[in-house]
Protein backbone atom coordinates (compact mmCIF):
# COMPACT_ATOMS: atom_id res chain seq x y z
CA UNK A 1 0.00 0.00 0.00
CA UNK A 2 1.36 3.42 -0.97
CA UNK A 3 0.66 6.16 1.59
CA UNK A 4 -0.01 9.66 0.32
CA UNK A 5 0.74 12.13 3.09
CA UNK A 6 -1.66 15.06 3.39
CA UNK A 7 -0.23 17.69 5.76
CA UNK A 8 -2.24 20.80 6.47
CA UNK A 9 -2.93 23.64 8.87
CA UNK A 10 -6.54 24.73 9.36
CA UNK A 11 -7.79 27.44 11.69
CA UNK A 12 -11.56 27.42 11.11
CA UNK A 13 -12.07 24.13 9.24
CA UNK A 14 -12.15 25.02 5.53
CA UNK A 15 -8.67 23.72 4.81
CA UNK A 16 -9.43 20.60 6.84
CA UNK A 17 -12.55 20.01 4.74
CA UNK A 18 -10.47 20.25 1.56
CA UNK A 19 -8.02 17.75 3.08
CA UNK A 20 -10.89 15.31 3.69
CA UNK A 21 -12.01 15.53 0.05
CA UNK A 22 -8.43 15.11 -1.20
CA UNK A 23 -8.13 12.04 1.04
CA UNK A 24 -11.29 10.63 -0.55
CA UNK A 25 -9.66 11.04 -3.94
CA UNK A 26 -6.47 9.32 -2.77
CA UNK A 27 -8.40 6.44 -1.19
CA UNK A 28 -10.35 5.88 -4.42
CA UNK A 29 -7.15 4.76 -6.15
CA UNK A 30 -6.50 1.06 -5.61
CA UNK A 31 -3.19 0.51 -3.85
CA UNK A 32 -3.11 3.95 -2.21
CA UNK A 33 -4.11 5.22 1.20
CA UNK A 34 -4.35 8.77 2.53
CA UNK A 35 -2.40 9.60 5.68
CA UNK A 36 -3.85 12.81 7.18
CA UNK A 37 -1.62 14.90 9.44
CA UNK A 38 -1.73 18.43 10.78
CA UNK A 39 0.76 20.90 12.27
CA UNK A 40 0.48 22.84 15.54
CA UNK A 41 -0.20 26.56 15.60
CA UNK A 42 2.64 28.99 16.18
CA UNK A 43 2.45 31.84 18.66
CA UNK A 44 4.12 35.18 19.24
CA UNK A 45 4.18 34.15 22.92
CA UNK A 46 7.59 32.51 23.25
CA UNK A 47 6.40 30.34 26.14
CA UNK A 48 3.25 29.02 24.46
CA UNK A 49 3.18 25.31 23.71
CA UNK A 50 0.71 22.98 22.07
CA UNK A 51 -0.34 19.62 23.50
CA UNK A 52 1.71 16.66 22.25
CA UNK A 53 -1.45 15.30 20.64
CA UNK A 54 -4.17 17.52 19.10
CA UNK A 55 -7.49 17.66 20.94
CA UNK A 56 -9.30 16.55 17.77
CA UNK A 57 -8.59 15.73 14.15
CA UNK A 58 -5.52 13.96 12.78
CA UNK A 59 -2.24 13.70 14.71
CA UNK A 60 0.67 16.06 14.16
CA UNK A 61 3.05 15.19 11.34
CA UNK A 62 6.29 13.43 12.35
CA UNK A 63 9.62 12.94 10.58
CA UNK A 64 8.82 9.30 9.70
CA UNK A 65 5.69 10.42 7.82
CA UNK A 66 7.87 12.20 5.25
CA UNK A 67 10.23 9.22 4.88
CA UNK A 68 7.43 6.70 4.47
CA UNK A 69 5.12 8.58 2.12
CA UNK A 70 4.81 7.90 -1.60
CA UNK A 71 3.66 11.48 -2.22
CA UNK A 72 2.96 14.70 -0.31
CA UNK A 73 0.03 17.12 -0.51
CA UNK A 74 0.33 20.34 1.53
CA UNK A 75 -2.57 22.57 2.58
CA UNK A 76 -2.83 25.95 4.24
CA UNK A 77 -5.21 28.87 4.54
CA UNK A 78 -4.01 31.99 2.76
CA UNK A 79 -2.20 34.65 4.75
CA UNK A 80 -1.54 37.74 2.63
CA UNK A 81 -1.06 35.63 -0.50
CA UNK A 82 1.18 33.10 1.20
CA UNK A 83 0.93 30.02 3.43
CA UNK A 84 0.18 30.32 7.14
CA UNK A 85 3.12 30.56 9.54
CA UNK A 86 2.34 27.15 11.07
CA UNK A 87 2.89 25.32 7.79
CA UNK A 88 5.95 27.43 6.94
CA UNK A 89 7.40 26.64 10.36
CA UNK A 90 6.93 22.92 9.68
CA UNK A 91 8.59 23.19 6.26
CA UNK A 92 11.50 25.16 7.71
CA UNK A 93 12.22 22.15 9.90
CA UNK A 94 12.56 19.68 7.02
CA UNK A 95 16.23 20.36 6.21
CA UNK A 96 17.25 16.85 7.30
CA UNK A 97 14.70 15.37 4.89
CA UNK A 98 16.04 17.64 2.14
CA UNK A 99 19.62 16.51 2.83
CA UNK A 100 18.57 12.85 2.84
CA UNK A 101 16.43 13.23 -0.30
CA UNK A 102 13.41 11.72 1.46
CA UNK A 103 10.95 13.48 -0.87
CA UNK A 104 13.02 13.60 -4.04
CA UNK A 105 11.28 12.07 -7.05
CA UNK A 106 7.91 11.80 -5.30
CA UNK A 107 4.76 13.61 -6.47
CA UNK A 108 3.76 16.76 -4.59
CA UNK A 109 0.71 19.02 -4.68
CA UNK A 110 -0.91 21.86 -2.72
CA UNK A 111 -4.30 23.26 -1.63
CA UNK A 112 -5.59 26.39 0.09
CA UNK A 113 -8.60 28.30 1.37
CA UNK A 114 -9.25 32.05 1.32
CA UNK A 115 -11.96 34.31 2.72
CA UNK A 116 -12.26 36.55 -0.33
CA UNK A 117 -12.46 35.99 -4.08
CA UNK A 118 -9.16 37.78 -4.68
CA UNK A 119 -7.55 36.77 -1.41
CA UNK A 120 -4.45 35.23 -2.94
CA UNK A 121 -5.41 31.62 -3.71
CA UNK A 122 -3.12 31.27 -6.71
CA UNK A 123 -0.16 33.13 -5.18
CA UNK A 124 -0.46 30.99 -2.05
CA UNK A 125 -0.48 27.79 -4.10
CA UNK A 126 2.47 28.91 -6.21
CA UNK A 127 4.57 29.89 -3.19
CA UNK A 128 3.70 26.61 -1.46
CA UNK A 129 5.12 24.75 -4.46
CA UNK A 130 8.57 26.33 -4.08
CA UNK A 131 9.66 24.23 -1.05
CA UNK A 132 8.45 21.10 -2.87
CA UNK A 133 10.71 21.97 -5.81
CA UNK A 134 13.63 22.38 -3.41
CA UNK A 135 12.89 18.89 -2.08
CA UNK A 136 13.11 17.55 -5.65
CA UNK A 137 9.43 16.65 -5.83
CA UNK A 138 7.50 16.27 -9.08
CA UNK A 139 4.63 18.77 -9.07
CA UNK A 140 1.08 17.64 -9.78
CA UNK A 141 -1.73 20.06 -10.57
CA UNK A 142 -5.27 19.86 -11.88
CA UNK A 143 -5.69 19.87 -15.69
CA UNK A 144 -8.54 21.64 -17.42
CA UNK A 145 -9.77 18.24 -18.55
CA UNK A 146 -11.35 18.12 -15.06
CA UNK A 147 -14.79 19.55 -15.85
CA UNK A 148 -15.27 21.12 -12.42
CA UNK A 149 -12.25 23.33 -13.03
CA UNK A 150 -13.90 24.94 -16.04
CA UNK A 151 -17.30 25.42 -14.40
CA UNK A 152 -16.38 26.59 -10.90
CA UNK A 153 -17.37 30.07 -9.75
CA UNK A 154 -15.89 29.49 -6.28
CA UNK A 155 -12.52 27.77 -5.74
CA UNK A 156 -10.34 25.45 -7.78
CA UNK A 157 -7.25 26.24 -9.85
CA UNK A 158 -4.83 24.37 -12.11
CA UNK A 159 -2.17 24.93 -9.41
CA UNK A 160 -4.13 23.00 -6.78
CA UNK A 161 -7.43 22.65 -4.99
CA UNK A 162 -8.91 25.69 -3.27
CA UNK A 163 -11.98 26.92 -1.41
CA UNK A 164 -13.58 30.33 -1.15
CA UNK A 165 -14.87 30.75 2.42
CA UNK A 166 -16.63 34.09 2.64
CA UNK A 167 -16.35 34.05 6.45
CA UNK A 168 -14.89 31.82 9.15
CA UNK A 169 -18.15 29.87 9.47
CA UNK A 170 -18.32 29.04 5.75
CA UNK A 171 -16.47 25.73 5.70
CA UNK A 172 -18.84 23.95 3.31
CA UNK A 173 -17.26 23.26 -0.07
CA UNK A 174 -19.10 23.86 -3.32
CA UNK A 175 -19.68 20.82 -5.51
CA UNK A 176 -16.93 22.01 -7.88
CA UNK A 177 -14.43 22.65 -5.07
CA UNK A 178 -14.98 19.14 -3.67
CA UNK A 179 -14.69 17.62 -7.14
CA UNK A 180 -11.39 19.42 -7.86
CA UNK A 181 -10.05 18.36 -4.46
CA UNK A 182 -10.89 14.70 -5.08
CA UNK A 183 -9.37 14.94 -8.57
CA UNK A 184 -6.13 16.29 -7.09
CA UNK A 185 -5.98 13.40 -4.61
CA UNK A 186 -6.58 10.86 -7.39
CA UNK A 187 -3.90 12.42 -9.61
CA UNK A 188 -1.24 12.41 -6.89
CA UNK A 189 -2.07 8.82 -5.92
CA UNK A 190 -2.03 7.59 -9.53
CA UNK A 191 1.23 9.41 -10.18
CA UNK A 192 2.82 7.89 -7.06
CA UNK A 193 1.90 4.40 -8.27
CA UNK A 194 3.35 5.06 -11.73
CA UNK A 195 6.56 6.41 -10.24
CA UNK A 196 6.85 3.40 -7.90
CA UNK A 197 6.85 1.12 -10.96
Amino acid sequence: MTDILIVYYSRYGSTAELAQQIARGVNSVEGCSARLRTVPSVSADTTATQPAVPDDGPPYVEANDLKECGGLILGSPTRFGNMAAALKYFLDGTAADWMAGNLSGKPGAVFTSTSSMHGGQESTLLTMLVPLLHHGMLLVGVPFSEEALTTTSTGGTPYGASHLARDKNDIGLSEEEASVARALGRRVAATALKLAD
